[in-house]
């Protein structure tokens, strides 16, 4: 028995996700599914999983870009689902935030026994960020709303995930190399410019009259360091 836990399936394959549905619920799990990426996050929201099964391929949202959606919101333990085999793929999957990867065909024991070892590492809670709020910035992770001192401010994706990094890390210095690793997913395949030039742009929208201003310091030889009075 496995206590009823919730299980999401994402996947666009109405074969697939009726084979899993099958297998876990045999196995005395809950399951819900959803077709692709946009209803996943609805369901995540709505009713919270304690494990998320993510197909890579899929239209519109595919899973990678799902996967940091889901992330922005909760540290729900996801397993990667994929006909992709390639290790270059596999290590996109689990930098991105993964925590297994799981390659298609799949033996139904071998992933039932990934599902039950993952919810044992977590012990079938997640967490959501619904939301973040101090003295200067206010966000909403779900409807991706960004508020600096009551005034909203657009965003790019990646500006985005920048900015929630440092504010889920504050007054806490992030080397180069951990922003491009927890923000870009690959702190080796980008150039560490990078940081530099988006860490400006942040910067820049979030008080476009004194960008250096903003709460973010430059720690030099170090890194930045958002200051959370």
């Amino acid at each position: 028995m496995n206590d009823g836990a919730r299980i999401l399936i994402v996947d666009d394959d109405a074969e697939i996700r009726l084979l899993l549905t099958e297998l876990l619920s045999r196995a005395g799990f809950q399951v819900t599914e959803a077709v692709d990426g946009r209803a996943a996050l609805r369901q995540l929201f709505e009713t919270p999983p304690a494990l998320v099964i993510l197909d890579v391929t899929m239209p519109d949202m595919d899973g990678y870009q799902t996967l940091e959606r889901i992330r922005d919101l909760s540290d729900v333990p996801v397993i990667m689902l994929t006909a992709r085999t390639q290790e270059l793929e596999r290590v996109r999957g689990l930098t991105a935030g993964a925590d297994d990867y799981v390659p298609k065909p799949f033996g139904r024991q071998e992933l039932l026994a990934r599902v039950q070892a993952l919810l044992r590492r977590s012990g079938g809670k997640a967490d959501m960020n619904e939301s973040y709020r101090d003295d200067f910035v206010d966000i909403d992770y779900p409807q991706r709303r960004v508020l600096v001192l009551d005034r909203e401010v657009q965003l790019t994706p990646l500006e985005f995930k920048l900015l929630s990094t440092f504010v889920q890390h504050p007054n806490q210095v992030l080397s180069r190399d951990q922003l491009l690793e927890l923000v870009w997913g690959d702190p080796y395949g980008v150039s560490g410019d990078q940081v530099k030039l988006y860490v400006g742009y942040l910067r820049k929208k979030l008080i476009p009259a004194a960008p250096e201003s903003a709460p973010i310091e430059t720690v030099r030889g170090f890194g930045y360091r958002y200051k959370k009075d």
